[in-house]
């Protein structure tokens, strides 16, 4: 006997209408017409009553009609019962909530006499939300006259899920990390796993991955030490959280937290009486809050990136009745790991700019030098383009004479090599400004180490060019009131006099260094007492898109605009020049000039005599006192002995003395030869060569500097206490 079970008269089940139709096998092999026809008529119906797949019939009016057991069980209601209900119904006027639509599309099916799919989300009570497909056709007569319609449901639950993960995962990749900050990464991490699946987020971080630093795993026994860098929820303000944003605080390695963090596994627990009793004993502010606000499930995910834990990620729920599943831990393991690298990549390069930072703010001076000379302030903006170092510098350099060097200085390119390069460029001119060189002869100096340094450059394949570098090298003395300027490729100053007027200085135009073969031409001229010195490079004024004269214009009229202190000045130069991101490094320099009065400073013209001398101490005598520097009148006398006496006997005519009292007491004796005096150690039996020793021994620093018509030997000694 073949035996086709399915709904026949036979049925034997009232719930389901199931029966068994028995065929004798004799018969059926016999191969009668009859018994063949009856069994083929009957396949369709056995088949349908048989089919895992719930499918459901509904008449013109869409009212069901007949639906077989598995959508009857998916239910939990009799055909009887269901009979006559509308779609989505499970009692007359009860819909599921989520299958409102259902009816309308169903219509729409039935009216246009074409299939199509439908998509619904159940919400059944006790049970978890289920993503169901329905496939609506209409059934037609053999007139072609639609008599009701079919609905064939398939649960796509899970597969509805993968594809929100897989949404999940490419937005992460879009919206984790869009930035190179440890705490924006974070905080990205926390408001898209709230928006997603999470009730509240909290990430933290250990505290080296702050400074860019590697963090160690925690010593033995020790509390795990974190910081708070960002946390979500989905309540305002974040009530849920015990730990402020941007605080400490600490884990037990046995918490949940610290063996998640120790083994590098995420993991999800429930929320029970047992684990809240175990809150209350290590952590009573946080167990408070987890019965306060009804959190019933978490999960923990480590923040790891090649190898390094970085911190932790923690997820709960509380609004959400479902608990997290197997599913949403894969989801906060991937989210986690896609946040590790977005903040191991942004603590590397956290790192490296503080390195980059580090090495452009030890070559930049960090304090005005010792010298009344000039009042100074100055700004340096590094370019946005790149590491946030480049190649311009400025220099205040205390001289000789209470004079000072005003440097500004621009390598070519961008970057950690540009900004070495800068750096060996401006102790070369601090070098060769500590010879009292004359500003052309300066950049000429400076001009032949470019040409050096980039011949040794084109030699290493990882090198960049030197050549193109652009300097202005300015001396000002302010005794005399006279500025001596030179400049290599380098925009002009400005010079804004008391009377608030501003233009540039026209200054003979140099070449770019590393050029070579072209000289360098001073130019000399009187800056009037309170004036003011603009030193800048041209990425102040050359921006893509601006004309370079109408940036001049403007510098000058932001310049003599009166605005109080220099640093205000400075900061409405920046505020009307700066571009919104500027691609080339800024560096401003101001100086007001200062005059020293003549009560400061006093200068004798001497004979090539060596009478003369006792005359020279004498007056240095006289006027030491008159300044009330009695202290220093032994030393100085002696010092002026021995300057004046190798003036005459090594030197020539005329033979000037000048004393100023600035920040120091200086002592110069010009003369008209330039034979330069060296230190040397005397020999026993010497009658001469001590001279020079003892002025180094007397006093702070000496020297010697040339000037057009001879040399000037200098001594300086610190003014007494008093």
């Amino acid at each position: 006997m073949l035996e086709w079970r399915g709904a026949g008269t036979g049925s034997t089940d009232p719930r389901y209408g199931e029966g068994r139709v028995k065929v004798p096998m004799d018969e059926e092999m016999s191969g009668r017409p009859g018994r063949e026809e009856a069994a083929a008529a009957e396949l369709p119906r056995l088949i349908l009553q048989q089919l895992p797949v719930p499918v459901s019939f509904f008449d013109r009016s869409a009212r069901l009609v007949s639906a077989n057991p598995a959508a009857l069980a998916g239910v939990g209601r009799t055909l009887e019962e269901l009979v006559g209900l509308r779609p989505g119904e499970v009692a007359p006027g009860v819909v599921i909530r989520g299958a409102e639509g259902l009816e309308a599309a169903m219509e729409d099916v039935m009216q246009a006499g074409e299939s199509r799919t439908y998509e619904t989300h159940l919400h059944l009570e006790g049970v978890q939300e289920r993503v169901l497909t329905a496939v609506l056709s209409p059934i037609t007569g053999p007139d072609g006259t639609v008599l009701g319609c079919s609905v064939v449901t398939l649960d796509t639950s899970e597969q509805h899920r993968a594809r929100e993960r897989l949404t999940v995962l490419d937005q992460a990749s879009l919206r984790i990390g869009s930035r190179l900050d440890v705490i924006t990464t974070a905080d990205e991490l926390a408001e898209m796993a709230t928006e997603t699946f999470a009730d509240f987020v909290a990430v933290d971080l250990l505290a080296p991955v702050l400074a860019g630093d590697e963090p160690r795993a925690p010593a033995p026994g020790s509390a795990i030490v974190f910081h708070r860098a960002a946390q979500h929820s989905v309540l305002d303000g974040c009530p849920e959280s015990v730990v402020r944003v941007g605080t400490s605080h600490t884990f037990d390695r046995e918490s949940a937290v610290g063996r998640a963090l120790m083994r590098g596994e995420a993991a999800r627990y429930t929320v029970d009486e047992q684990s809240l009793r175990l809150w209350e004993l290590t952590d009573p502010d946080r167990a408070r809050s987890i019965r306060e606000h009804g959190i019933h499930s978490t999960m923990v995910a480590p923040l790891a990136a090649r190898g390094i834990t970085l911190g932790m990620a923690t997820f709960f729920r509380h609004r959400t009745p479902e608990p997290f599943d197997e599913d949403d831990l894969l989801l906060a393991g991937e989210l986690a790991s896609r946040a590790a690298v977005a903040v191991d990549n942004a603590r590397r390069y956290t790192r490296e700019h503080a390195t980059a930072l580090a090495l452009q703010r030890s070559l930049l001076p960090r304090r005005t030098a010792r010298q009344q000379a000039v009042e100074v302030a100055s700004r340096y903006l590094p370019n946005t383009t790149g590491a946030g170092i480049g190649g311009d510098w400025f220099d205040v350099i205390a001289l000789s004479g209470a004079r000072v060097a005003l440097v500004v200085g621009d390598v070519v390119g961008h970057g950690v090599q540009a900004s070495a390069t800068m750096g060996r460029l401006r102790t070369a001119v601090r070098t060769l400004a500590d010879v009292d060189l004359a500003p052309d002869e300066l950049l000429t100096q400076l001009d032949d180490l470019v040409i050096k340094l980039d011949r040794e450059e084109s030699v290493d394949p990882g090198g960049s060019s030197v050549a193109g570098a652009t300097c202005l090298y300015a001396v000002y003395d302010p005794v005399s009131g006279h500025c001596s300027m030179a400049r290599a490729g380098h925009p002009e100053p400005v010079l804004v006099r008391p009377d608030g007027t501003a233009s540039h200085i026209a200054l003979p135009s140099g070449p770019p260094l590393g050029v070579g073969g072209l000289p360098f031409e001073a130019a000399e001229f009187e800056v009037p007492p309170r004036s003011i010195l603009a030193l800048y490079t041209d990425g102040l004024i050359e921006t893509p898109g601006r004309d370079i004269d109408a940036a001049l214009a403007v510098l000058r009229e932001t310049l003599a605009r009166p605005s109080g202190s220099l640093e205000d000045t400075c900061d409405a130069v920046m505020a009307a020049l700066l571009p919104d991101r500027p691609d080339d490094d800024i560096a401003l320099l101001l100086a007001r000039a200062g005059r020293l009065d003549e009560g400061r400073h006093a200068s004798w013209d001497l004979e090539a005599d060596p009478s003369v001398v006792a005359r020279a101490r004498k007056h240095v005598a006289a006027q030491l006192e008159q300044w009330g520097l009695e202290d220093s009148v032994f030393t100085t006398e002696l010092v002026v002995s021995e300057l004046v006496t190798n003036a005459i006997r090594y030197g020539g005519a005329p033979i000037r003395l000048r004393l100023i009292r600035d920040s120091a007491l200086i002592c110069e004796v010009s003369d008209g030869s330039s034979t330069a005096p060296h230190l040397r150690r005397a020999r026993i039996f010497d009658e001469g060569g001590r001279g020079l020793l003892l002025v180094a021994s007397l006093t702070e620093c000496w020297g010697t500097r040339y000037g057009p018509h001879g040399k000037t030997i200098w001594a300086e000694q610190a003014l007494p206490a008093t």
